[in-house]
């Protein structure tokens, strides 16, 4: 069973209740259809004007029995909703008059939501941005306890079996976070380490990834490694990593005994997090592309519930899998 076949398994399993902001998006309508009749879902919220709603599901001949469908505007609970936004955000210079006009903006609804738990998960960004994804998340559900920073990983699968966990791995972070401090890559290196479990179902080994390998370059980046490292290690994660090293050291046994003798995570890498965006959004195309590797993502990571988002480009199978994926994460 691959990835996806996985993941929409586990949803199944234990369907639970997710809300797409999205709602008039044509995708997002049939997506809806199909994570309901599939049962991958117990339920299943658009948000959007109600007439509009309507009218895009029937140019696209998809019945919406079972699904639910809220105008944030009208909805009984606009009051609650906006009270509550405005304690989140008072001192941000939020106020009640404000608060009631924003929290009927979609991403805001789904995000408070799933924060008062009348829905599990969210999926976004089939019409909105990545960025507009992210700060509703952030403001409104937040990251997880001890964590500050939310950002993306990838699965990447089918890759040379003597690899990862038989070929799989996850990368990090890939999609999201453009120049992270010390303290960002190690939230994003204890966020990664969950995904592991939760997406490969293994021990989270990690390898924290530089040009240098155990001070074997002087520079500024490599010293950001550095201090990710004591960062980790003052927080007595309960995972398995070492940094700074480089690829080759961290992915072959034989390169580590030379560069890094007796280092814990030798032959057992399945998480590499980058020292920032742009090695691993390189690295991630590369592999995937050079490697004929299956590249799975970006899903975020880091919230304190179920969020993820979604490409502008994706496609209705794009959308159900992402769907799948992040209701699998709910709890």
């Amino acid at each position: 069973m691959n990835f996806v076949s996985e993941m929409r398994a586990k949803a199944v399993s234990a369907p639970k209740r997710l809300v797409l902001p999205e709602g008039t998006d044509p995708r997002i309508i049939r997506a809806a259809r199909i994570l309901m009749d599939e049962k991958m879902a117990v339920s299943v919220t658009l948000l959007g004007k109600i007439v509009e709603i309507q009218d895009a599901a029937r140019k696209e001949g998809v019945e919406l029995s079972g699904i639910q469908i809220i105008s944030p505007g009208a909805d009984p609970n606009l009051g609650k909703y906006a009270d509550i936004y405005y304690d989140l955000r008072k001192l941000k210079g939020m106020t009640p008059e404000q608060a009631r006009i924003d929290i009927t903006d979609t991403l805001r609804w789904g995000a408070m939501m799933v924060h008062l738990g009348d829905a599990d998960a969210m999926v976004a960004g089939a019409e909105k941005t990545t960025g507009d994804v992210l700060r509703a998340g952030l403001a409104i559900i937040g990251t997880l306890q001890g964590l500050k920073t939310a950002s993306s990983c990838f699965v990447m699968t089918e890759i040379d079996p003597q690899y990862g966990s038989n070929g799989s791995m996850i990368f990090a972070d890939c999609a999201v976070v453009p120049d992270p401090s010390a303290e960002q890559i190690a939230d994003i290196t204890e966020s990664a380490a969950l995904s592991c479990r939760e997406f490969l179902n293994i021990e989270p080994v990690v390898a924290l990834l530089s040009f240098s390998t155990k001070g074997s370059a002087k520079h500024d980046d490599v010293t950001k490694i550095q201090t990710a490292m004591e960062s980790l290690k003052n927080r007595n994660v309960n995972f398995v990593f070492d940094g700074e090293l480089q690829a080759d050291a961290a992915l072959v046994p034989s390169v580590l005994d030379k560069k890094a003798p007796g280092s814990p995570v030798k032959g057992k890498v399945n998480v590499l997090i980058f020292p920032d965006l742009g090695s691993g959004n390189i690295s991630y195309k590369l592999v995937q592309r050079l490697g004929k590797v299956q590249a799975y993502g970006p899903f975020l990571q880091g919230f304190a519930k179920p969020v993820s988002d979604l490409s502008r480009g994706a496609s209705v199978d794009d959308i159900v899998t992402t769907c799948a994926v992040t209701l699998s994460r709910a709890k």
